[in-house]
C-alpha cells in the first residue's frame, strides 16, 4: 500500500530541552490514524513539524514522496491542516473565508466557486455560507475550519483535537463527516483526547509519551495487547454479596451491579454459565471503560514509572 505520509526520526529541541526523541510516523494511503498522548506529550509538535510549520533539528518528512522542507510549496499543497484553535476571519462570510484560502492555493475562479460550494455542502453549511462567521456557533466554526482545510483537495488531512469543546451531537455528526471524507480517498491523521472517538474512527493508532512513540500499530493489534478487561454486569435481582467466580476478579458495586475483571484467556460465556448456576440473571453488560482508554492509561503509566517503553521506528503491518 502506498504511503501518503512518511515521517522518520524527528528530533527537535527547545533551548536545552529535547522535545521529540526520534519520532517516526507513517500513514498509508486512505488510512485513518489516531495520534494519542497526554497534554505536553508531543502530539501538536509532531503534526506541526509534519506540516512544515515548525523547525526540526533532525529527521525527514515526506508527503507523497515530496520532502516537506525541500519541496515546501508542492508538499504543503497536498496537506490540509485543522489546528486546535479556531482561526477564521470573523467579519467575513464563510464563503469569503473559503475563497480567500482558495486564492492562496491559486485555484482558478470557476474551480474555486465549485470547490467552495462542494465543501460547504460537505460540512452542512450551504444554507449559512453567506453569513458572517462571527454569527456562527462554536460547532459551525469547527466545521468551517475543516471545510477550509479541504478546499484545495488535499491528499492528507491533519486534525488537531477536531471535536474539543463541542457537544455530543456535533461530535457524532463530525464523526460521520470524517468517515465520508475518508471514503473519498483522503488520508486522515487526528489527535484526540476522546479515545472512544479514536477507536471508532481509526484503523491505526500511534501513542506518544514524553516525545517518544511508545506504541504504533493497527488498532486491532494494539487492542489485543490488553491483557484484562473489566466488565460491568447489571443484575435482574438484588444480590447480598459478590458471587463466587474462581479465576475472575469480582466486586459487588451495589446490590444490582457487578464488576468482573476478565483476562484475555478467559471466556465471558463461562461467567454467565457460573452465574446462572448460582441463580443470578444478568440483564445487560458493558465495558467499564473504553478498551483503548484502558490500554492507553496502562501504557503511559508504565512509561511514567520508568519502564523502558518499546520505541517503534515505524508502524506495524
Amino acid at each position: 500500500m502506498t504511503a501518503t505520509l512518511v515521517a522518520e526520526r524527528l528530533h527537535t529541541f527547545y533551548g536545552k530541552s529535547h522535545i521529540l526523541h526520534g519520532v517516526s510516523l507513517e500513514a498509508a494511503e486512505g488510512q485513518v490514524t489516531a495520534l494519542l498522548g497526554r497534554n505536553g506529550a508531543g502530539k501538536t509538535t509532531t503534526i506541526r513539524m509534519v506540516c512544515g510549520l515548525l523547525h526540526r533539528d533532525a529527521g525527514t518528512v515526506h508527503v507523497d514522496e515530496l520532502e516537506v522542507n525541500e519541496r515546501a510549496l508542492a508538499a504543503k499543497a497536498r496537506i490540509g491542516y485543522v489546528p486546535q484553535d479556531v482561526a477564521l476571519y470573523p467579519d467575513l462570510t464563510a464563503r469569503e473565508n473559503l475563497e480567500f484560502i482558495g486564492r492562496l492555493y491559486r485555484l482558478r475562479k470557476k474551480l474555486l466557486r465549485e470547490r467552495v460550494d462542494e465543501v460547504l455542502a460537505l460540512v452542512d453549511l450551504s444554507d449559512r455560507g453567506d453569513d458572517r462567521v462571527d454569527a456562527y456557533s462554536g460547532g459551525m466554526k469547527r466545521r468551517l475550519m475543516i471545510a477550509r482545510a479541504l478546499v484545495h483537495e488535499p491528499r492528507l488531512l491533519i486534525l488537531d483535537e477536531p471535536t474539543a469543546g463541542v457537544d455530543i451531537e456535533i461530535r457524532r455528526t463530525m464523526w460521520d463527516f470524517l468517515r465520508e471524507t475518508n471514503e473519498r480517498g483522503v488520508t486522515i491523521i487526528l489527535t484526540t483526547h476522546y479515545l472512544e472517538e479514536a477507536e471508532n474512527l481509526c484503523r491505526h493508532v500511534a501513542i506518544i509519551d514524553k516525545g517518544r512513540i511508545i506504541e504504533n500499530d493497527r488498532m486491532p493489534n494494539v487492542l489485543r495487547k490488553l491483557q484484562t478487561e473489566t466488565f460491568v454486569l447489571n443484575l435482574r435481582e438484588p444480590a447480598r454479596e459478590a458471587p463466587n467466580l474462581p479465576g475472575f476478579g469480582v466486586v459487588l458495586v451495589d446490590d444490582r451491579t457487578l464488576e468482573v475483571e476478565v483476562s484475555k484467556d478467559k471466556s465471558l460465556n463461562d461467567i454467565f454459565v457460573r452465574l446462572a448456576a448460582q441463580g443470578i440473571d444478568v440483564v445487560s453488560m458493558r465495558n467499564k471503560v473504553n478498551r483503548l482508554e484502558e490500554l492507553f492509561m496502562r501504557l503511559v503509566s508504565g512509561a511514567s514509572d520508568g519502564a523502558a517503553p518499546p520505541l517503534v521506528a515505524g508502524p506495524g503491518r
